[in-house]
């Protein structure tokens, strides 16, 4: 690799030094080096390029709007970008769906989503406590911080991380324990020590953490004892909605509504910053300019997102064919896991995991998928899960050949 990033960026890079390849150019479902040597991506930008690289439907109206002069930066002034986003999305996603939100533009990353989150249910509630669970992961500034399990990403805020208890996920006591028992019994004795919570912050499925899928029947009861409790739910969507597990929000198989949602990543359609808080209408209480941010109304991932609305939401063709491909890749990863003993297959719709007993493994099964030209990342609390995350809009033929580069991986480590 050119000693350019060695000799001038901070040590602080991590996924250069995983991938030591030079990236020039991007299409669909692969990443060309500067020399046009293609590598197919089960990683799509952690989440942010569910609809692929330089999607051709939504870079035309890009190219589009940009050509007009369409408005870059827009604070939250009114534009037409944004009026489009707003009506196209209640249109296509949320009507159909039966919600009603008010969308906030925070800022234009997911920390930014989860921290007006997390502050306006402080305000909503006049509470401070947060409710978080086991190996979660909500972004790096000091609130996300602190409803985040991992002790390396905790450990870099330098300062106590306060106001959050953890709460143990579904089935981290691999099913010894019925489900809220020590939650519900924390609210209901009154020396139990736990200030009463504003809100409960949720990922219906752990991506970093692991690929820990929770049950629609765990995130159903811990709404019910939120609203039993009076507990506001937020649900974390910024890597998991917009499709990746198959419906556009997470928590839809759950049938549940929760008070806020926090998107990111994949919402802005192209891979462009942009960050939605979803805000049940009774619960909007924000001042004018309470919350506020120089870059919360990213005007061209309004126009993209509004475009991959329509071309990917206005029927089911997305969420049943992630559902399938999932489907696919689920079948594999038990496979190679009952051939490989102590490695579990884990996940749902194109978010999926194979985590291994022995930690080293992952991180060598990611090397070695990227000698094969493959871009493969770990998560978990100690990179033990290989995690795997292509574009939705991949191909059959691309995800047949990223699996048999999954299984060539394990196969050498293991042998």
């Amino acid at each position: 690799m050119n000693d350019v990033f060695a000799t001038y960026e901070s040590e602080v890079r991590s996924y250069s030094r995983t991938w030591p390849a030079v990236f020039d150019r991007a299409l669909g479902s692969y990443l060309y080096d500067e020399d046009g040597t293609p590598y197919l991506d089960f990683f799509a930008g952690a989440g942010a390029l569910n609809y692929g690289h330089n999607n051709p439907l939504l870079k035309k109206k890009l190219i589009e709007y940009i050509e007009r002069d369409g408005v870059t930066h827009g604070l939250d002034q009114a534009t037409v970008a944004k009026r489009e986003f707003l009506s196209t999305f209640n249109e296509k996603v949320l009507q159909p769906r039966g919600l009603n939100y008010k969308a906030q533009f925070p800022g234009p990353t997911g920390t930014n989503t989860v921290e007006s989150a997390l502050k306006l249910a402080r305000k909503i509630t006049g509470r401070e406590s947060m409710i978080s669970f086991t190996n979660a992961f909500h972004g790096m500034t000091l609130g996300s911080l602190s409803v985040t399990g991992n002790s390396m990403k905790r450990g870099g805020a330098g300062i106590p991380l306060v106001h959050a208890t953890p709460m143990p996920y579904d089935d981290y006591f691999d099913g010894q324990v019925p489900d809220f028992l020590y939650f519900e019994r924390m609210l209901e004795d009154s020396g139990s020590g736990l200030n009463e919570p504003a809100a409960v912050i949720v990922e219906t499925l752990q991506g970093e953490g692991g690929i820990n899928s929770s049950r629609p029947e765990w995130l159903r009861g811990l709404y019910e004892l939120c609203q039993k409790h009076g507990i506001l739910f937020i649900v974390d969507d910024v890597q998991m909605g917009v499709g990746r597990t198959g419906p556009f929000f997470s928590f839809e198989e759950a049938g549940i509504q929760p008070d806020i949602v926090c998107l990111s990543k994949s919402i802005g359609g192209y891979g462009m910053p942009l960050a939605t808080t979803l805000i049940k209408p009774e619960h909007d209480v924000w001042e004018p300019g309470e919350h506020n941010g120089t870059f919360r109304g990213n005007s061209p991932a309004f126009i993209t997102a509004s475009e991959a609305f329509r071309q990917y939401w206005s029927d089911d063709q997305l969420e049943r064919s992630t559902i399938a491909k999932g489907e696919r890749v689920g079948e594999v990863l038990t496979e190679i896991a009952e051939e490989h003993g102590g490695a579990l297959a884990k996940g749902r719709g194109l978010a999926r995991g194979l985590g291994f007993e022995d930690s080293d493994v992952a991180g060598k099964v990611s090397k070695a998928a990227f000698d094969r030209k493959m871009l493969l990342e770990t998560s978990g609390p100690s990179s033990e899960v290989v995690k795997i995350m292509p574009p939705l809009t991949i191909s059959e033929d691309e995800l047949e050949q990223g699996l048999q580069i999954i299984r060539d991986s394990v196969k050498e480590v293991l042998a």
